[in-house]
């Protein structure tokens, strides 16, 4: 008989943790569904999003809508119908999303959005908060860059991405830049390069084609500007065209540092993931969230790439 108490006191210390931190009691699940989990930015944001919730005794399932509006608000009709306690939103298309926010209202769940706005305009009222980039003013910063690497002349050309709201920021502000500082750089063409390197690539190409005399490229994310790297070193014109991009992922900060592009105006992934789980957190303790929170860029060219450790840990 004594030798079963041991066992069982020995399995009632082990049972709780040996001593460690007790856990976090389960209080519920949040839904998330972004553009593109292969996108390693997103893939951070879920990842930090997970730990972050967890400490406040949530679980996150996180789906990716892989670039497809249909696919994207099915899951969130999935989220609503097993009544997620709030959904975590990043659009695939700022317009068509809206259905989506919508059902998620009629049900009650609150709506959080992250690095993309909604753009409809009945369901931006209905969204509880957005956390996500100043993308306007990064913008700027690449418009600012341009004109810096340029010398500020010649003719530029834009790769947008504009079924996306952020994307649409980036090129308002580098027009904006160019615009109020009266910059005679001509922006020459403006097209769409879906946000991929394979469709940046064959963006630029066309536009070399088009516009050989070009001194410059404004791509509004890094996959994009360094598929358009790709074109410019293929037609021998590296000297000649200097690419911007956007973003400063672990690619685009490399990309800076071999000199493939002159900027990309960084985002914070970590504080947009903090951001928003923070955000439903105070919602639930009755707290005014703010409608939308924009963190601001920051630049990231050469001389911030050289000893940066992120960069050499391939790390956001």
């Amino acid at each position: 008989m004594p030798v079963l108490a041991g066992l069982c006191l020995c399995l009632f210390f082990f049972g709780c943790g040996g001593g460690d931190e007790p856990a976090v009691e389960k209080k519920g699940r949040i839904g998330m569904t972004c553009m593109d989990l292969g996108n390693p930015f997103f893939q951070l944001i879920a990842n930090e999003m997970e730990k972050r919730a967890s400490e406040h005794g949530y679980d996150l399932v996180a789906l990716s809508g892989d670039n497809k509006p249909g696919l994207q608000n099915r899951q969130i009709n999935d989220f609503v119908a097993q009544g997620y306690d709030a959904i975590f939103l990043n659009p695939v298309d700022s317009v068509s999303a809206g259905q989506g926010v919508i059902k998620a209202h009629e049900a009650g769940i609150p709506v959080f959005t992250f690095d993309i706005q909604i753009s409809d305009e009945q369901a931006k009222k209905l969204v509880t908060s957005h956390i996500g980039s100043d993308n306007y003013q990064g913008g700027r910063l690449a418009g600012k860059s341009m004109m810096e690497a340029l010398g500020n002349r010649g003719k530029v050309a834009v790769i947008s991405l504009p079924e996306v709201s952020s994307c649409l920021l980036r090129v308002n502000g580098f027009k904006d830049e160019l615009k109020e500082a009266g910059s005679p750089l001509e922006i020459v063409t403006e097209l769409s390069g879906k946000g991929r390197r394979d469709e940046g690539f064959k963006v630029a190409t066309d536009i070399l084609q088009a516009h050989p005399d070009i001194s410059g490229i404004f791509a509004i994310n890094d996959p994009s500007g360094l598929g358009a790297f790709s074109a410019v070193q293929k037609a021998g014109k590296t000297e000649q065209i200097t690419v911007v991009a956007f973003d400063a992922s672990p690619a685009g900060k490399q990309g800076v540092f071999e000199k493939k592009l002159y900027d990309t105006p960084q985002q914070f992934p970590k504080k947009m993931a903090h951001g928003t789980v923070d955000a439903f957190v105070k919602y639930l303790d009755g707290e005014e969230v703010p409608a939308a929170t924009f963190i601001p860029c920051a630049h990231y060219r050469y001389d911030d790439s050289v000893t940066d450790e992120s960069r050499i840990n391939q790390t956001w």
